[in-house]
């Protein structure tokens, strides 16, 4: 007795197919994810570097908000002597993909910097 397994491979494509769709997903997650991360940290350093220098708080903000992704907020605290700058920013994704979804994922960054003591 023979068997008949015409169509098997398009029923395990149908299975199959929305697994590997999800997965894709998954790893531009992950990796939107990670870049959101770096820029943050990177526009946190940028500020707080240029907040110690006593560059002013709005020319500090104003060279984060160049590196920090679109969307971020940046705030920038004194005390002890030194500069302690907090980044909050969305994670987009790809051409904006994941902003589109209900959920609202933002990534955190904060640095510290020593500030800088003007002799003379």
């Amino acid at each position: 007795m023979r068997r008949n397994e015409s169509g098997a491979v398009t029923a395990e494509t149908a299975v199959a197919l929305p697994l590997v769709v999800v997965f894709t997903l998954s790893m531009a997650w992950l990796v939107c994810l990670g870049i959101t991360q770096v820029r943050a940290l990177d526009a946190a350093r940028e500020t707080a570097r240029a907040a110690a220098r006593s560059d002013g708080a709005g020319d500090a903000v104003a060279l984060g908000r160049r590196v920090a992704p679109t969307g971020s907020r940046i705030s920038v605290g004194h005390g002890g002597g030194t500069v302690v700058v907090h980044v909050s920013s969305p994670v987009t994704g790809p051409a904006g993909l994941f902003s589109r979804l209900a959920v609202g994922f933002r990534v955190e960054a904060e640095a510290v910097a020593a500030e800088e003591v003007q002799i003379g």
